[in-house]
């Protein structure tokens, strides 16, 4: 790797290091306990230290980098079962928003 490179890419972690609290929205952190690309240890950082009050933390033990995608097709389904009951929690009314219920 080019050492400017390599530079960039320290200042840019660092920055959104510095920014993580800033983070108040509802956050579903997804990651492959195996991951050898991004270590899981950056999604429990980003879980610790946002500020918000509705965030939830998966870890996948044997998944790996793309927990969507080459996996087993048992974890691919766990995860996206996560996903869509996250989802469906968090969007228990829609009626209010003047959805017909054949829509849904």
């Amino acid at each position: 790797m080019r050492l400017q490179t390599a530079s960039e890419l320290l200042r840019a972690t660092d920055d959104i290091e510095s920014q993580v609290e800033k983070v108040s929205s509802p956050l579903l952190i997804l990651h492959g306990a195996s991951d050898k690309v991004t270590d899981p240890s950056v999604s429990k950082f980003l879980y610790e230290k946002a500020s918000s009050k509705d965030k939830t933390l998966k870890l996948y033990e044997g998944g790996y980098h793309c927990i969507l995608e080459g996996e087993s097709d048992e974890k691919i389904f766990m995860a996206l079962d996560d996903i869509v009951s996250w989802l469906d929690s968090r969007c228990k009314n829609t009626h209010s928003f003047g959805l017909e219920s054949k829509f849904i």
